[in-house]
C-alpha cells in the first residue's frame, strides 16, 4: 500500500482483489515525480498537482457534445453576423486602422477552443483569420493589436488574446506563437514600472484588477522556454496588480470572478502560503455576504452592493464563465477538489440558463430567483443597470455576447489532467473520451460514459495497445456520502473520511473498466442569513420551481429572434416541509430511457422532484423583478398543492430559494 494515503475500502472483498490493483483514498494529489507527458511547471515554480493536456486531447460526448455543437451552430459560431465588433470592416484586430478592445479577444478565446475541441475546420478557419492578423500586427517594439490601445498602455485586451494564442499553439504547434509572446513580454519588461498597469479610470482599470491573467500567460511561456527573465516580469506584474492579497480591491462582479484567484496564480512563484490563503479568504468574503443563494454565483448585477444580497439580485454571464475558469485554474494549481465542486456548481446550475436551449440567444443577467425575464427597456429593475437586462437577445449585451464562448470549451478540455507518476485525473465529470500518454510512454484512450450530473454512475473504459501501469485519480464530490468504486468484477464502498480523491493504480490492459458510483440523495440547504429560506439539492444539481414559460418574440429577425420569457403559471410558493424530516417531503421522479441530447430544459427534464407547497399571496413582483424573500416561516392559508421542481440549469424562469411555510395566517 502506498504511503501517500490510507486504504479505506469498507467491504471484505478487498482481500480477494488482484494484487496489481491498488485502491486508496487521498486528501491531496502527489507532486512528484512530475508528469513527463504534459507541460508541467518548471522549477523554481511550484510543482503542478494537475498538468493540463493539450487542447484536442479530450473529445466531448453526449450532452456536453450537444452543448458545444449548439454553441457552434448558434450565435457563438456565427457572431460576425450579429456583432459589429467582429465585422471585417470595423475591427482593429484585423489590421485595420480602427479601434478594438476586449470584445473580439473574448470571442476568440472561446471560438478557437470550441473549434479545436470539436475539431471543426470551418470554425478554426474563422478563428485563424483573426489570429493570423494579430500575429502579423506585432510592432518592432513587441507590442501588438490596435494602436489605440498601445497609445494609452491598455494591456487588458492583449491579456485575453494571449489565451487564444496559447490554445492555438497547443492545437496546431504554430511556430509563430512562442517568439511572438517572447517579444511581447520583453516589451512589457521595458515599460517603466511606474507606467505598467496604470491606476486610472475605465478602461485602464481593468488591467490592474485582472492582471493575474497576464501572469498565467507568462508562466505558460516560461514552462516552454525556461527563460528566467519571464519570472522577473511575473514579479513586476504582481507588484503592479491590484492588491488581492490583502483584501477585495473592487466590488465589480466580473473583476471579482477573474481577480480573486490572482494571489493563487502568483503562489506558483512565491510559494508563500498566505497567497493561497488569500484566495480562499477572497472567495469566502464574497460568498458569505453576496453568495447566499443556490447555483454557485453571487449577487453582483454589475457591482456587489451593500444590502443587495437577496437571490433576486443577478450575476452577469461574463461572471459565470470567468468564475468557472478561475476554479479550473485553481484546481490545477492546488489539486484541491473543492475547486472542482465549485466549478460544477456554476457549470451545471447557473450557466446553462444564461442562454436559450438552442444557443440562438443569451441574456446579460441571470438570478437564482427570476420568475420573469422581460424586455422592457424603460422598466426600472432592481438591478444596478437599468433597461433590457434579462431577456434573451443574440444582438445585445456586448461583453457577455462575446465572452460566453469560453464556458463549455474550457470546461470540456479540463475534464482530464496529467498527474505525477505519469497518471491521469478526472476532477470533473461529463461524457467524453481522452487520448493521452501515460506510464513509461504508452498511448491510451479512456472513454468516460455517464449521465452525470443527472445520473449516479461514471464508467471509464481503457483502450491500450499493451498493458501499462499508471494511477487514475477520481474526485469524490463533497456532497457524496457513500461513493463506491468497481474495478473488474470487484466492487467496494469507499469512506470519505481520509480524503476526496480515489486513486486506482494497476497495470491496465485493453478493455479494463473502472466504475465510480456516486449515490445522489435529496438535501435541503438552509440559508439562515437569507430570512430562513431553503434550496433543494440532489447530487450536484439544485432544483427550481417549474414555471410554465411563455416565450414571446419582441425583436430580432426570423433567424436570430430576441425573446422575453413570461410566466404562465404561479411562482410565489413556499415549501411545506416535514418537520420531523425535511428530506421525507420530496419524491424523486427519474425519466426512463435515454438522456435527452439537451437536458437543460424545463420540459422533459431527466430528473424532477415533487413537494408540497402553498402560495404566498403578498409575495409578488417589484419593479419587474422578484420581490424580496419573505421571512420564514411564512404563514399562509392557501391550499396545499403538489409542485414540481426541475434542475436549476434548465429553468430560464425559476424560484430556487424558497420560503418555508409555517402556521396558517390568522389574517386569512
Amino acid at each position: 500500500m502506498s504511503a501517500i494515503s490510507t486504504l479505506v475500502i469498507c467491504l471484505s472483498s478487498l482481500a480477494t482483489m488482484p494484487t496489481e490493483t491498488d485502491i486508496a483514498v487521498a486528501e491531496t494529489l502527489p507532486l512528484a515525480p512530475i508528469p513527463r507527458h504534459a507541460a508541467a511547471n518548471r522549477p523554481p515554480l511550484a510543482p503542478s498537482p494537475l498538468a493540463k493536456l493539450k487542447v484536442g486531447a479530450i473529445e466531448p460526448r453526449g450532452w456536453l457534445k450537444t452543448q458545444l455543437d449548439l454553441e457552434a451552430r448558434g450565435f457563438v459560431g456565427r457572431l460576425r453576423e450579429l456583432s459589429g465588433f467582429c465585422s471585417d470592416k470595423k475591427s482593429g484586430w484585423l489590421g485595420h486602422d480602427a479601434p478594438g478592445w476586449e470584445e473580439v479577444p473574448y470571442w476568440l478565446k472561446g471560438l478557437g477552443d470550441l473549434a479545436y475541441v470539436l475539431k471543426d475546420a470551418e470554425l478554426e478557419k474563422e478563428a485563424r483569420r483573426f489570429l493570423d492578423a494579430i500575429l502579423a500586427s506585432q510592432r518592432d517594439d513587441g507590442g501588438f493589436g490596435p494602436k489605440e490601445n498601445e497609445k494609452i498602455l491598455d494591456m487588458w485586451p492583449n491579456m485575453v488574446v494571449l489565451f487564444a494564442l496559447q490554445s492555438f499553439h497547443e492545437a496546431t504547434g504554430d511556430p509563430r506563437v512562442i517568439p511572438f509572446m517572447a517579444r511581447y513580454f520583453a516589451y512589457q519588461l521595458r515599460v517603466p514600472e511606474e507606467k505598467l498597469l496604470p491606476d486610472a479610470p475605465h478602461p485602464l482599470c481593468w488591467q490592474r484588477w485582472r492582471a493575474g491573467d497576464n501572469i498565467e500567460s507568462v508562466y505558460w511561456l516560461y514552462n516552454r522556454t525556461g527563460d528566467r527573465r519571464l519570472l522577473d516580469l511575473a514579479e513586476r506584474l504582481h507588484r503592479k496588480t491590484a492588491d488581492w492579497t490583502n483584501g477585495i480591491p473592487t466590488w465589480h462582479g466580473v473583476n471579482i470572478t477573474m481577480g480573486f484567484r490572482q494571489p493563487g496564480v502568483f503562489f506558483q512563484q512565491s510559494k508563500d502560503p498566505r497567497h493561497l490563503a488569500a484566495v480562499e479568504r477572497n472567495y469566502r468574503t464574497v460568498m458569505d455576504t453576496y453568495g447566499r443563494q443556490a447555483g454557485g454565483m453571487f449577487a453582483a448585477d454589475e457591482n456587489a452592493r451593500p444590502g443587495k444580497t437577496d437571490p433576486r439580485q443577478a450575476a452577469e454571464t461574463c461572471s459565470m464563465v470567468e468564475f468557472m475558469y478561475s476554479f479550473e485554474s485553481l484546481l490545477a494549481i492546488t489539486g484541491d477538489a473543492i475547486w472542482a465542486d465549485r466549478l460544477e456548481e456554476v457549470a451545471f446550475n447557473s450557466f446553462p440558463a444564461s442562454v436559450t436551449p438552442d444557443w440562438k440567444g443569451l441574456r446579460y443577467l441571470t438570478a437564482a430567483n427570476m420568475p420573469v425575464a422581460d424586455s422592457d427597456p424603460e422598466k426600472k429593475h432592481e438591478y444596478e443597470n437599468k433597461g433590457e437586462m434579462a431577456s434573451f437577445n443574440p444582438w445585445r449585451y456586448r461583453c457577455c455576447q462575446h465572452n460566453v464562448a469560453q464556458g463549455w470549451p474550457y470546461f470540456a478540455e479540463r475534464l482530464f489532467f496529467a498527474t505525477a507518476a505519469d497518471g491521469l485525473a478526472a476532477p470533473a465529470y461529463a461524457p467524453c473520451a481522452v487520448s493521452a500518454v501515460v506510464g513509461d510512454g504508452v498511448p491510451v484512450r479512456i472513454v468516460e460514459e455517464t449521465e452525470y450530473p443527472f445520473g449516479e454512475r461514471v464508467a471509464f473504459t481503457v483502450s491500450t495497445e499493451k498493458p501499462v501501469e499508471f494511477p487514475l485519480w477520481l474526485r469524490i464530490p463533497e456532497w457524496c456520502a457513500a461513493p463506491s468504486i468497481e474495478v473488474g468484477d470487484r466492487k467496494a464502498l469507499v469512506s470519505t473520511s481520509s480524503g476526496r480523491w480515489i486513486r486506482v493504480t494497476r497495470t491496465w490492459s485493453d478493455g479494463d473498466r473502472a466504475v465510480l458510483g456516486l449515490p445522489m440523495e435529496v438535501d435541503v440547504k438552509l440559508w439562515p442569513e437569507m430570512k430562513g429560506a431553503v434550496s433543494v439539492r440532489r447530487g450536484p444539481l439544485y432544483y427550481s420551481l417549474r414555471i410554465e414559460e411563455d416565450w414571446r418574440r419582441y425583436a430580432g429577425t426570423d433567424e436570430w429572434p430576441a425573446f422575453e420569457v413570461l410566466p404562465k403559471s404561479p411562482w410565489n410558493y413556499g415549501l411545506v416541509l416535514d418537520h420531523e424530516s425535511a428530506l421525507n417531503s420530496f419524491e424523486t421522479v427519474l425519466r426512463t430511457g435515454l438522456l435527452p441530447a439537451q437536458p437543460f430544459v424545463t420540459d422533459g427534464s431527466p430528473v424532477s422532484l415533487r413537494v408540497k407547497a402553498r402560495r404566498i399571496p403578498y409575495w409578488g413582483l417589484e419593479n419587474g423583478t422578484c420581490g424580496l424573500l419573505p421571512q420564514s416561516p411564512v404563514a399562509s392559508s392557501e391550499p396545499v398543492e403538489t409542485v414540481t421542481l426541475v434542475p436549476m440549469g434548465g429553468a430560464r424562469l425559476r424560484i430556487t430559494s424558497f420560503p418555508v411555510i409555517g402556521e396558517v395566517d390568522a389574517r386569512d
